[in-house]
């Protein structure tokens, strides 16, 4: 059985329970080194549940690496009905219910702190459509799912923003990522990986330093 959540950010690696809508959420923090540490906490979002996603995926723990190595502390959990966290999926609806319950016991904890949101391929949709209501402060998009979910109704950001799309996706057409992306008034930064396919296999060392070299000018100011 997992402790309950915290009452403080956890100074070392640390698994609990959050209380979320539907039930309790499985959540993983972690903390940067404190010579790279900054004044910012990253919230990560896995792929879809009903396909076996969960936050143990390799690309939402390369991107959870990437960003802990350029300074933010991070936060992984599973939607309801992934892991150990309960509840019964929910089509996106449910799922960023327990996104904004995680979003606010970061905000509990660590409430003077940036609050970035990632996610790859359905944890990208997730994370995205809430980004503008929960007032992050940016967002990185790993193979946002363009077709498979309704894009078209999103209110996008203005704020930094990054898309890394793989050319040989055989989940995520890269096509329509590519074309959608052109019709944006206020584009994200987009990274093309060429021969790279939906979950980045042998390309994962690469999408985290293309994660890494992209946010460099966006960090929040640095732990002292």
């Amino acid at each position: 059985m997992l402790p309950a959540e915290p009452d403080s950010f956890p100074e070392v690696t640390a698994s609990f329970m959050l209380a979320g809508p539907a039930g309790k959420l499985e959540t993983i923090s972690d903390v940067a080194e404190p010579e790279h540490a900054r004044h910012g906490v990253a919230v990560i979002c896995h792929p879809l549940t009903t396909e076996g996603g969960t936050m143990h995926n390799k690309v939402v723990t390369m991107v959870e690496r990437a960003l802990r190595e350029s300074g933010l502390d991070t936060v992984r959990f599973n939607f309801r009905a992934a892991g150990h966290s309960e509840g019964t999926y929910d089509k996106g609806i449910g799922e960023s219910a327990d996104l904004a319950a995680v979003v606010a016991w970061v905000r509990r904890v660590r409430p003077q702190d940036a609050l970035w949101l990632a996610g790859f391929s359905f944890g990208s949709y997730v994370s995205l459509v809430n980004a503008v209501r929960l007032h992050a402060d940016a967002l990185i998009s790993i193979a946002p799912p363009v077709g498979r979910w309704p894009f078209e109704q999103i209110e996008l950001p203005t704020f930094p923003w990054l898309v890394v799309q793989g050319e040989e996706d055989e989940v995520v057409d890269p096509h329509a990522v590519f074309d959608w992306i052109e019709t944006l008034e206020h584009p994200p930064e987009l990274v093309r990986m060429p021969e790279t396919s939906h979950f980045f296999h042998r390309r994962l060392m690469d999408l985290r330093g293309a994660i890494k070299h992209a946010v460099q000018g966006w960090l929040p100011p640095a732990r002292k």
